[in-house]
């Protein structure tokens, strides 16, 4: 029961400094929207660059390349299925308001990629205590960058400063699900949990591709504008390049 316990400890930590992120943004209003842009830019390097760097490499190391390949694209298929119903559904609403469908997005995919985490952390423990902490440090690294990035969709989304937390606590809570889940119901949850890898970095993709590069592009920017949002990106892909060598 020990390694439970550490477990439930090390994501409780993990969950609450991958929010200490989300404290620039009451620093002033003004300057919120401001860089409203540019962390949606970050956002987009962090997903792609976990999606390429992270999630395909481990599930491939796992799994067969074919059966990578087909979830990615079932995960593609399931968030485009999912954003067609809430477009729908907003579009039929009297003050219809297209970025929505956003929020619910990217609380769906952070949700499945929290309860993954939980899940590899529980394992760690699992095995030893050492690598119970090397995980609980790198899965802390990586969230970070990634906190900050869904922080800033769920702002250009629509949602308060306030509602994004909520939001971003309750999406932490499937890593505690995650825990119980790899402890009480062992290796088939275990086994689980990498089939959902590439499921993750589908969603990520659409996500990414789909819905946050487009806004950038509906914004009318000067050419330094537009060279600002490149580097944040690139940014984002590098931090997550760096979370690699130190895994």
């Amino acid at each position: 029961m020990q390694s439970l316990y550490l477990s439930l400890l090390a994501v409780l930590i993990v969950s609450l400094v991958s929010l200490s992120g989300i404290a620039l943004f009451f620093l002033n209003k003004k300057t919120s929207q401001k860089i409203n842009l540019l962390l949606v830019s970050f956002a987009i390097g962090a997903l792609l660059g976990d999606t390429f760097i992270h999630l395909l490499p481990e599930a491939f190391q796992s799994l067969n390349s074919l059966t990578v390949s087909f979830l990615t694209i079932v995960g593609l298929l399931l968030f485009f299925v999912l954003e067609k119903i809430l477009r729908w559904h907003h579009c039929h609403e009297i003050n219809c308001n297209e970025s929505k469908h956003l929020i619910v997005l990217n609380t769906v995919g952070d949700t499945i990629h929290n309860l993954i985490d939980g899940m590899l952390i529980a394992a760690s423990f699992a095995v030893n205590f050492k690598l119970g902490i090397v995980t609980s440090i790198a899965v802390l690294l990586h969230e970070i960058p990634q906190e900050i990035g869904d922080f800033a969709i769920l702002i250009h989304g629509g949602l308060s400063a306030k509602k994004a937390v909520l939001y971003n606590l309750f999406t932490a809570t499937s890593a505690f699900l995650g825990v119980f889940l790899f402890f009480f119901l062992g290796s088939k949850i275990s086994s689980l949990s990498l089939y959902l890898l590439p499921i993750t970095a589908g969603a990520f993709i659409y996500l990414s591709a789909s819905d946050l590069i487009p806004e950038l592009h509906r914004h009318d920017q000067k050419l330094s504008h537009s060279l600002l949002q490149l580097i944040f990106i690139i940014l984002g892909v590098a931090l997550m390049s760096l979370l690699a060598f130190l895994e």
